[in-house]
């Protein structure tokens, strides 16, 4: 790899027309992966694109002139400490304003970049057009600004700011809600179980931490494996499945952790199983919130749904480990 400092300016000329045909294809990749859900501001990523493609003729003119037609392997990998474009546009289904903050990104890096190779050329015609793309390479902020407004009226920004709410439920409330519903009441069964048949506290805790565990591991897999987003616009089925697992865990150890109350206390039984009771309700009454909250559910159907449905698997759980 060779510094910076030590590119000829052929090089950095090459290097600059590199760049920019590959910021054109992430903004049209961006632009395509928008094309579907946000088909406005799709537009404005395919005029940054444009935008980027004009970059690339005017530095080929001045190339091609200085230089000739023949230009040297390089590109900005091979030059250390030169930026990098990490490879986020390869992901489906990206949230808009991770999209956004990336652009933003991408053209803070071009602009810096411009600027010292401007301070490094000595032809004064390459000086100049480093110098002018840098300035506008720092005004495509303004651009965006200026394309959201014109593409973006009102209506379309609240049509997608209800897409971007669809695709928040799908990616990550829908999975997580999931998760913690199935962690929450179908660990219950055995952990009270356990608890009834045993009376011992740190037995009971063992099977809630394998069950929270097991029920984790497989909502996960199942989870990621279910759908891999190409069709519904889901997103990342391993993120999926991680969020799926993570709440599934959390739903589980949210009442097996108070039987990590000491054997030795006196009534230690009954304290933990009395605090774990109460989580059991919160947890409940949280999942029905949460469904009432965003997968529209009416809050009192969600609230006979989900906290009578736990009750019933807690007294089935409490029966069986009593008899």
């Amino acid at each position: 790899m060779k510094n910076f400092a030590d590119l000829t300016e052929r090089e950095v000329l090459a290097v600059a027309i590199a760049s920019e045909e590959e910021d054109s294809r992430i903004y049209m990749t961006f632009a395509e992966d928008l094309s579907a859900r946000y088909p406005d501001t799709a537009k404005i990523f395919e005029e940054m694109a444009e935008e980027e493609r004009g970059h690339r003729h005017r530095l080929l003119e001045t190339y091609e002139q200085r230089f000739g037609p023949h230009l040297p392997p390089i590109r900005r990998e091979d030059v250390r400490g030169f930026l990098r474009r990490r490879p986020i546009w390869l992901t489906k289904n990206l949230p808009l304003d991770t999209i956004r903050k990336e652009v933003e990104t991408m053209e803070l890096e071009a602009e810096r970049f411009y600027a010292k190779a401007a301070e490094k050329a000595e032809d004064v015609g390459v000086r100049r057009l480093l110098g002018d793309l840098a300035d506008e390479e720092r005004s495509h902020e303004k651009l965006a600004v200026k394309l959201t407004g014109e593409i973006l009226r009102p209506d379309v920004r609240a049509e997608e700011d209800r897409t971007r709410r669809r695709m928040f439920v799908l990616q990550y409330v829908q999975p997580g809600l999931a998760g913690l519903m199935d962690g929450s009441v179908s660990t219950l069964a055995p952990l009270f179980a356990a608890a009834f048949a045993t009376h011992q506290n740190w037995a009971t805790f063992l099977v809630g931490l394998a069950a929270s565990i097991g029920a984790g591991i497989s909502m996960g897999f199942a989870e990621a494996l279910s759908d891999d987003g190409s069709l519904t616009g889901r997103g990342s089925p391993w993120l999926r499945g991680l969020t799926c697992g993570l709440m599934t865990t959390l739903g589980g150890l949210g009442h097996t952790i108070p039987y990590l109350v000491p054997d030795a206390w006196p009534n230690a039984f009954w304290i933990a199983t009395a605090i774990a009771g109460i989580v059991v309700f919160f947890e409940l009454w949280a999942i029905a919130f949460i469904r009432a909250r965003y997968m529209d559910t009416p809050f009192l159907q969600a609230v006979f749904q989900i906290v009578l449905g736990g009750a019933i698997v807690l007294g089935v759980g409490i029966l069986i480990g009593a008899a």
